[in-house]
């Protein structure tokens, strides 16, 4: 059986590194482990940050005509080396799919979506072009995959049957991370002697791109929490980087030198080792969907204090593997990180809680038992079946 993948905001090769892209990569991975052959249909960016009604307009009728254009193409070729199901990854209102309905209707396929949202009160504003685009294509949508509670309020009213709706978490592969977490006195020992920290002090830990957007707000509100725990003996690591990295290290000076080292950008293989080396993730969160940063920390053995903003509280368990706190509220941040930080028996069992959660509920072979269980679900009477997926 073969796929068609799009991911309208940014496909899976794309050169930034994000969230976004390594879900985008998580999905084709989690398709090709059930036997399906992955093809990315096209690298077309529905993409619209600035919210320009002329633009979107542009890059609607721009993905049509390709919509059409690969219609076509796949008519040429023999049946059995057409897709038999689109697979789009990501969609709303600033990204939304301008292919996957147009083609998965003319082709007879399913059609299918993970990480959907919608907010209504974008119906009529700066993307009302392509929240209404995002509304036509759930509808068409066969199987709608949600990564968090968060979304659901607003997809159900969109989706044209409440079966075709799943809450679908959010996963990774969990074993590098609890190999690393078995091995977290020689990940110290070497990181202590690259970045010049001190194994004998609690390292709080953030992990995230230095973007010019909310990432910078949730870096500010973080500087500004951890300045009001100066009296605790802690160290911060940073990892991340961005067009906005000169801006945010500014931001953490009054911290002192000695407090922070910001190791930059950092390659996949090397996160597992870092998370489990740390002691505690302190992130406000910000807007954000989910936060795979979060997932990894706890993944490793690591406790988290976090923002309860978007899908945050399906990946942290308040109390339980860490702590949720009041968005926005760099006090409330700073009151959390200072418990954690004066219990440590408390910080190990949340995080051997998060561990033992983070398997259980997020690793990619439960994830792979979720997409088996619901792909049959996805086919239409007359479609090409999915029972081979």
């Amino acid at each position: 059986m073969r796929a068609a993948f799009h991911a309208p905001m940014k496909p899976p090769d794309h050169p930034v590194p994000s969230g976004d892209r390594r879900m985008a990569r998580a999905f084709v991975e989690l398709l090709t482990s059930l036997g399906i052959e992955v093809e990315l249909a096209a690298r077309f960016r529905s993409y619209d940050r600035a919210g320009d009604p002329a633009r979107q307009a542009r890059l609607g009728d721009a993905g049509l005509k390709l919509a059409e254009r690969l219609v076509r193409r796949y008519r040429k070729r023999a049946p059995q080396e057409r897709p038999a199901l689109w697979f789009t990854y990501h969609l709303y209102h600033k990204a939304p799919d301008w292919l996957g309905p147009t083609v998965s209707t003319a082709l007879g396929i399913p059609y299918l979506v993970a990480e959907a949202s919608l907010a209504r009160k974008q119906a009529a504003g700066p993307w009302a072009i392509g929240y209404h685009a995002s509304r036509m294509a759930l509808a068409r949508a066969d199987l709608v995959l949600a990564m968090t509670n968060d979304d659901l309020p607003g997809l159900r009213p969109e989706v044209a049957a409440p079966e075709r709706l799943v809450l679908f978490p959010p996963f990774l592969d969990t074993g590098p991370f609890v190999v690393a977490s078995g091995q977290r006195a020689a990940a110290r020992a070497r990181l202590a002697a690259d970045w010049g920290l001190d194994p004998a002090r609690p390292w709080l830990l953030a992990v995230a791109m230095m973007r010019a957007d909310v990432k910078r707000l949730s870096y500010q509100l973080l500087a500004r929490a951890l300045a009001e725990i100066l009296d605790l003996d802690w160290q911060l690591v940073v990892v991340g980087d961005g067009e906005a990295k000169a801006e945010i290290e500014a931001m953490f000076a009054p911290l002192g030198a000695e407090r922070v080292r910001f190791v930059g950008a950092v390659p996949p293989e090397a996160l597992p080792g870092i998370h489990a080396a740390a002691d505690l993730m302190v992130w406000p969160a910000c807007r954000e969907a989910y936060g795979m940063a979060l997932l990894e920390a706890q993944a490793a053995g690591v406790p988290v204090v976090a923002g309860a903003e978007g899908g945050v509280p399906d990946i942290v368990e308040h109390e339980a593997t860490g702590f949720l706190v009041a968005p926005r509220r760099p006090e409330a941040l700073a009151a959390a990180a200072r418990r954690l930080l004066a219990e440590p028996g408390l910080r190990h069992a949340m995080g051997q809680a998060a561990r033992t959660r983070a398997v259980a509920r997020h690793d990619v072979a439960v994830a792979r038992d979720r997409l088996r269980a619901v792909l049959p679900a996805a086919c239409l009477p007359g479609s090409v079946r999915c029972a081979s997926a």
